[in-house]
């Protein structure tokens, strides 16, 4: 817990915050970021490696998304040090007195993300009171179970589709990931015509040519298997759904995943980022040079805050869906058209919409900073 962390600019970090409870063998990091636009909502990620850099590179993310969807939020991200999977008394026990420990910092409201879920949320909520993707039981959203976030995707992809020339109804696609995210993306974009032919998660990728049964996937993933449990289709490593011919690539896992050593393996002609994070900038501009258009996550995946900034102002279901519907298709829309016009990557137009909308929050504020 003694890595520094040296990159800030005139948006922020406003803070990072560094959590540790030898009882409780807790190891915790907050990055709150910019809070111009009202308190942040960012996600609790849990995972073995996740360092100061990457939370406050996620924190930043979230700062942009919530900026360019024009949610009353600013951006944060907080991440436990851990198995995800550890056993669940262990893990609330993690996660409660890591919520008790950021009590006082009532600028950060707390999401899932991965590693964590609906009922992470609970237990944070029943300790603090300041969570969103609440289970329906406690009056949430529950985010991930609806899919909030793939249905965003599944709006960014269409309209990227306008800027291309893949027909979705005979579009295939490939998905690095199939948790909350990317089995959601993936059946609403298979419910437009679109034939899923590849799947990953962390123990191998399965391939089918035809298309694969996302009902059964589901299943599988649901009662604790892996995708490679289908008994169908190929099987290959992890890491081979980098190189699945398709026409849609959609990364939802880790971050990073695409970087400057194997961006050139990529066969897709969209990428559509449900993950935060997933490429590196060089390797989204080796991409834009080659042709392939790449939506940025902090434009396709926003479908998670904005739920749960509509849950936060206790409004329901039906209106975070259309809230996200109409924000994400607009967003991806204005991004695309800004990018064609000014020759420049989609990645840099999405940023240049966002920070001028953060800078302006900024400038409302009585004491003009972060």
């Amino acid at each position: 817990m003694t890595e520094s962390f040296h990159c800030c600019d005139e948006l922020g970090p406003l803070k990072i915050i560094y959590i540790q409870n030898l009882r409780y063998q807790l190891q915790g990091i907050l990055v709150v970021d910019n809070i111009a636009a009202g308190p942040a909502i960012g996600g609790l990620r849990m995972a073995p490696d996740v360092s100061t850099t990457e939370c406050a590179r996620l924190a930043r993310a979230m700062t942009l998304k919530n900026a360019i969807a024009e949610l009353p939020h600013g951006g944060a991200k907080s991440v436990l040090i851990g198995d995800p999977k550890m056993a669940r008394a262990e893990k609330e026990q993690l996660i409660r007195a890591f919520a008790s420990a950021l009590a006082n910092n009532t600028e950060y409201i707390f999401g899932p993300d991965m590693g964590t879920n609906e009922e992470c949320m609970a237990w944070v909520h029943d300790e603090i009171g300041r969570a969103v993707g609440l289970p329906r039981e406690i009056g949430g959203i529950p985010l991930d179970e609806i899919g909030a976030t793939g249905w965003g995707v599944s709006h960014a992809t269409e309209i990227a589709l306008q800027y291309s020339d893949i027909n979705l109804a005979n579009a295939t696609v490939a998905f690095q990931g199939f948790g909350a995210v990317g089995s959601h993306s993936a059946r609403y974009l298979a419910e437009q015509g679109a034939t899923i032919v590849a799947v990953s998660d962390s123990q191998g990728t399965v391939y089918c040519k035809e298309g694969l049964d996302l009902d059964l996937l589901t299943t599988l993933k649901q009662q604790g298997g892996s995708v490679i449990d289908y008994a169908a289709g190929e099987k290959l490593s992890a890491d081979a759904i980098i190189d699945v011919h398709c026409d849609i690539w959609v990364p939802a896992a880790r971050p990073d995943v695409i970087n400057s050593e194997n961006v050139d393996r990529l066969k897709a002609r969209l990428v559509v980022q449900g993950a935060n994070i997933p490429f590196t900038r060089d390797a989204e501009m080796t991409l834009h040079q080659r042709g392939v258009l790449v939506i940025p996550d902090f434009i396709a995946n926003a479908g998670g805050v904005i739920c749960g900034s509509m849950e936060y102002s206790h409004l329901g279901q039906e209106s975070a869906f259309e809230a996200i519907r109409e924000k994400i298709r607009h967003n991806t829309g204005e991004m695309l058209k800004l990018a064609h016009a000014e020759a420049i990557t989609p990645r840099e137009a999405g940023e240049r919409i966002a920070i001028a909308r953060v800078k302006r929050a900024m400038s409302l504020q009585r004491r003009p900073g972060f």
